[in-house]
Order: structure tokens, then C-alpha cells, then sequence
């Protein structure tokens, strides 16, 4: 919690840039956080407690100078508004979150090295972040690291506590509830190593593509019961129309049936005691 007297030497978020305007190397780097933020609007939708940045600056006072912000690829913020005072955030400003810093940042290491093992993990160290994930799918080798790790706080120090080469091999994050990793999945058409949410039992959450297909498979057998029930319908209104058509032509003959013995008796004979053929 940043100290009263200290707030009004402070800028407000409204002044201060909400980037440093470096732009990412690859797409990946906006899809694939873009891509958590969106399961997570889905996850967490009746929650309010909680913000998601993608490439967006924090402001911090544990720097040499407020206004030069750190500038994650992904953060989540846990105990914050989802939409400061019902309005989108232009950065995020530690004193303007009541001195909550992000529980956890994602860096994702690029075609040039950003300092993603060195200057930045000092930065998060130093803010407080409890935890700090770098994900590094094609140059872990070339840093000599592995493509997924996870690094927790721990008395002030950054200590590794999860590496992995393996997809489906997810990190569980008991503070956040949820857990993170990366696995080979079709996303917008194309077959490529994405990064999703996990639950407790290292199932992943569905994309919004999956949800898509999802819903569209639902529709589809909603769409083939109803056909069903049409064919079930139809097919036993097509009875009921045939029993119906029994039933007059029945009706029919008990008539000329009877119509045929009135005449017999009209003509002195009993209809019930004709002679046989």
C-alpha cells in the first residue's frame, strides 16, 4: 500500500502511456495471451474481482521512476475491478489498484531477446509478482532453457518451480485456481501450440473455438431431433390417418350392410336367416 502523502506526487493514469510502443516480433505474442483473456471472459464471466492485461504498461513505484512502466505480454490481477470504475483501463497504475500488483505475468520470448531471463525478472522480483511464466516454444534451446517455466516468490526471491518440453503438461496455480500450459490444437483453421487454462484435474478449458464447435455440434443434434421428432410425428400422423381411413371405410361397409338387410326385411325376408351358397 503506497502511502498517502506519496499518491498526489503520482500521475495519473489518464497522463501516462498505455505502452512503451514496442511492438511484438510475431503474432503469437498478441494472439495467444488475446486468446487467455478470452477463455478467461468465459471462465470467470460472474466474476468482477479480477483483471487480464494483454501488452499493456504497469506503473510501479518500486523503480527509479514511476512513469517508465514494465511491460508484460499478459498479467492477472486478482482483487481489482474487471473494468476500473466502469471504464477500460489505458495502462495500470499500481497506486490506482489500491497497491495490488499482477499475482502473475506471462512473457513470451521472442526472435529477440528481451530480457525475459535477466532485466525483466528483476523487474517482477522487485514489484512483487508471485509469479512469473515465460514461454519460449522456439528459441528455449538457443537460451538454454526449457520451452515453459514457472517461477514463484518466494522470501523475496524468484525460485523455479516448473519446467517443462512436454504439452499437456500443465502448471497449477493454487492462488489463481486455475492452471497453465501449452498443447498442439487447431485454432482458426490452423493446426499450431497454443497456451490455455487447465482445471484442477489438468483437463483444459474449451477455447472459444472449441466453444464455437461445441455449440455449433449442439445445435446440429438439437437440429436432428427435432427432424426426428418431425419424422416421429409425421409418421404417426400418417397413422392416425390410415386408422382413420379404416375406421370410415369399416364404417362405411356396417352402412351398406345395414342398408342391405332394411331392404331384405322390406321385401319379407330375414336377413339373418338367408339360405347358404
Amino acid at each position: 500500500m503506497i502511502a498517502p502523502e506519496l499518491l498526489s506526487g503520482l500521475p495519473s493514469t489518464e497522463e501516462l502511456p498505455c505502452s512503451d510502443d514496442t511492438p511484438v516480433d510475431n503474432e503469437d505474442q498478441n494472439s495467444l495471451p488475446n486468446l487467455l483473456l478470452f477463455m478467461l471472459a468465459s471462465l470467470w464471466a460472474e466474476r468482477m474481482d479480477w483483471y487480464f492485461g494483454v501488452d499493456m504498461a504497469i506503473y510501479h513505484t518500486t523503480g527509479e521512476d514511476p512513469r517508465i512502466p514494465v511491460v508484460p505480454d499478459a498479467f492477472l490481477s486478482l482483487g481489482v475491478e474487471r473494468r476500473k470504475g466502469g471504464r477500460s483501463r489505458r495502462s495500470y497504475a499500481t497506486w490506482e489498484e489500491n497497491g495490488v500488483v499482477p499475482t502473475l505475468v506471462l512473457e513470451m520470448v521472442s526472435h529477440k531477446p528481451g530480457g525475459e531471463y535477466g532485466a525483466k525478472q528483476e523487474i517482477y522480483r522487485q514489484l512483487g509478482v508471485l509469479y512469473y511464466v515465460i514461454y519460449n516454444p522456439e528459441f528455449w534451446q538457443r537460451d538454454r532453457h526449457q520451452p515453459f517455466e514457472v517461477y514463484r516468490l518466494v522470501d523475496g526471491q524468484y525460485q523455479q518451480v516448473f519446467s517443462t518440453a512436454e504439452a499437456d503438461h500443465p502448471y497449477w496455480f493454487p492462488e489463481v485456481g486455475l492452471g497453465l500450459g501449452f498443447r498442439q490444437q487447431r485454432l482458426g483453421g490452423i493446426e499450431q501450440e497454443i497456451l490455455v487454462w487447465y482445471d484442477a484435474q489438468g483437463n483444459p478449458y474449451p477455447t472459444p473455438d472449441e466453444v464455437q464447435l461445441q455449440l455449433r455440434q449442439r445445435q446440429q443434434e438439437l437440429d436432428a431431433e427435432r427432424q426426428r421428432a418431425e419424422s416421429e410425428r409425421q409418421r404417426a400422423e400418417s397413422e392416425r390417418q390410415r386408422a382413420e381411413s379404416e375406421r370410415q371405410r369399416a364404417e362405411s361397409e356396417r352402412q351398406r350392410a345395414e342398408q342391405l338387410a332394411q331392404y331384405l326385411r322390406s321385401l319379407g325376408f330375414d336377413p339373418d336367416q338367408l339360405p347358404e351358397q
